[in-house]
């Protein structure tokens, strides 16, 4: 019956192996694909051409004594990775703190749904509040060792020991003379310590 009706249609009719080899598979349909590496949104991007991926020393700042462990193209680099890192450092460290805090304050016998549940409150009071305090002053800190440098000329150990003194001053300024000083020793030390490891590290 399907030959009578092949021959008033006019249909030639193929061979099974002929019919399997003509059919599309799933090979011939992926290979009409683009390449996935290509839909990657930086692919194609010449490296070589991107300002944070290769800095020239024409654009890197050419004040004296600016050269750090880090390449920096002026006090705006200065104030993103000093303040990033600042806070994550905060962050981190008031984590721990906060995660010390909530395991010794609840006892032992507790349930452990309330020692979590206490440790993550600690963790969240203050991991961001250390997180925030140091991101401020690095702000302010970068504010004031790059205005020293730029009024005298150079950067050095003298600028960021009293650019941290007094970023420390600035920021505990409402608390009395007595914390304005605590916290300028503080924040003058760390600058100081900073200072030192980075020319170190060069």
């Amino acid at each position: 019956m399907s030959n009578i009706w092949d021959s008033i249609t006019g249909r030639k009719q193929s061979k099974g192996s002929e019919a399997t080899a003509s059919a599309p598979d799933a090979t011939s349909f992926l290979a009409d694909l683009p390449d996935p590496s290509q839909l990657h949104p930086l692919a194609g991007l010449n490296q070589d051409t991107l300002d944070y991926i290769t800095l020239e020393d024409s654009a890197l700042d050419q004040t004296p004594g600016s050269r750090s462990v880090l390449p920096s193209r002026g006090w705006s680099d200065d104030l993103c990775y000093g303040t990033g890192t600042t806070y994550l450092a905060g962050l981190t460290l008031g984590g721990a703190w906060g995660l010390a805090e909530g395991l010794k304050k609840t006892p032992v016998t507790a349930p452990p749904k309330i020692r979590l549940n206490g440790a993550l409150n600690s963790i969240t009071r203050r991991g961001p509040f250390l997180g925030n305090s140091a991101g401020v002053v690095a702000m302010v800190y970068n504010g004031f060792n790059s205005g020293l440098g730029y009024a005298r000329g150079k950067h050095d150990a003298a600028n960021s020991i009293v650019a941290g003194a007094l970023s420390g001053m600035v920021f505990k300024s409402t608390r009395g003379l007595k914390p304005m000083v605590i916290s300028g020793g503080i924040v003058a030390g760390i600058a100081g310590g900073w200072t030192v490891l980075s020319k170190a590290l060069l």
